[in-house]
């Protein structure tokens, strides 16, 4: 989708749900609210942000199994029309090569999607889905993966929500390509792979180059020396939790304060627009995780209240479910384990002081071993979301977060 304009900014859906919370907090009036509805989606195509859909798509053009221009070219754009008859045509060609998915998707692909991911500041969902691909491919990758790629890996594009550019700006400025062609200055992925245009990642690049470097920075010239995503571990989350560091104000890299704690989203929204969180506070969501929800309901309602009401450069939210690839701020899900199998998100209390240490991957409460083991000698967790039907068999089977939420 091509990005809106609002009081003369480019704006996304992100902007949208931002300005529900502003018009909760009075910030802005019915008419600006009205404005922001009929403007920030002006026409058809996924959501014009880095958010979750084009974050994949951009990440199935890196891994191979897309064609150049499929993760950015607008719907809009006769682009679209021509790459789908070369879709087509690369259909045959592969077809007559025998090239098929598993020759395309291995260890050394998925890395070169790792990358990627880094440099563009992908969604916090992208962690779940490579992590499944990588299961069903049967590549070993694991949240320790991440981190390592992060620490190797600079964050080059700072897209909505993180920044105020869109996904024309990325086409405009090259595309993945681009990208690619920068990333291989410092030798960051492997140009010897074949793709789905029967071509190895090197032929696919070719001549590309960054035509823009106000979206696309210089390898030398990032936005920072880390990548986008940033895998966290403590007390709190033994297995692992993510944050999308790029889109988190520097202010809150590292944040300590008080835990709100709720056991839905639904519970957290009201206290949010009711304005009974402040300054400093940790808002805790859980039994939202693959088994809690289940399902892992994506927490953007809540992240967007906090924005939208100026409060995402001082409250952190945590959870066991996940994040819209339109989340900003301090939002760290996935929390694992989860609430719903015994996590010690799920004996948090009112209260907690939660510390937050992005740069160090560190998560924890203030709480005790001991502590915590009383708290579960008490604890009585609340009853399912669901009792019969599919999805129990679904609740039942599903796996960690930190193995992709794959089912077992």
């Amino acid at each position: 989708m091509m990005s809106g304009l609002v009081k003369g900014e480019e704006t996304s859906l992100s902007k949208m749900f931002e300005a529900v919370g502003a018009r909760k907090a009075d910030i802005i009036d019915d008419a600006e609210l009205l404005e922001y509805e009929e403007n920030v989606c002006p026409g058809c195509g996924s959501c014009s942000g880095m958010y979750t859909a084009n974050s994949m798509n951009c990440l199935a053009e890196a891994v191979g199994i897309a064609l150049p221009g499929n993760g950015t070219i607008p719907a809009v754009d006769s682009g679209r029309i021509r790459l789908a008859k070369h879709a087509g045509m690369a259909i045959m060609n592969l077809v007559e090569k025998d090239i098929k998915a598993r020759d395309i998707i291995n260890e050394k692909s998925l890395q070169n999607a790792l990358a990627c991911d880094m440099a563009l500041g992908c969604s916090s969902n992208s962690v779940l889905h490579l992590l499944a691909i990588a299961n069903e491919a049967g590549v070993e990758l694991n949240m320790e993966i991440f981190n390592q790629f992060s620490a190797k890996v600079p964050n080059l594009c700072h897209l909505a929500p993180a920044g105020g550019t869109h996904m024309h700006d990325l086409n405009r400025a090259g595309g993945l390509m681009a990208v690619f062609s920068e990333l291989d200055k410092k030798g960051l992925i492997d140009k010897s792979l074949i793709t789905a245009t029967g071509k190895t990642v090197g032929e696919n690049i070719g001549n590309a180059h960054v035509r823009d470097y106000n979206t696309i920075r210089p390898i030398d010239d990032p936005y920072s020396e880390t990548g986008g995503i940033a895998v966290m571990w403590g007390n709190i989350a033994q297995e692992g939790c993510v944050v999308k560091r790029s889109a988190v104000a520097p202010e809150m890299l590292a944040h300590s304060g008080p835990a709100r704690v709720f056991d839905c989203e639904e519970d957290a929204i009201a206290a949010i627009y009711a304005g009974k969180i402040v300054d400093g506070d940790v808002v805790v969501i859980r039994y939202e995780g693959p088994k809690g929800g289940p399902g892992m309901r994506e927490m953007l309602n809540p992240t967007s209240a906090l924005a939208g009401m100026k409060l995402d450069k001082t409250v952190a939210l945590i959870t066991d479910g996940r994040f819209s690839g339109a989340s900003r701020g301090a939002s760290i899900g996935h929390v694992c384990p989860e609430a719903a199998v015994g996590g010690n998100i799920g004996l948090l209390q009112d209260g907690d002081i939660i510390e937050i240490d992005i740069p160090n991957a560190k998560i924890n409460a203030q709480v005790s071993d001991e502590e915590f083991a009383a708290r579960r000698e008490s604890y009585v967790a609340p009853p399912p979301n669901v009792t019969g039907g599919w999805l129990v068999r679904y609740q039942r089977n599903v796996d960690s977060s930190a193995k992709g939420a794959v089912m077992k």
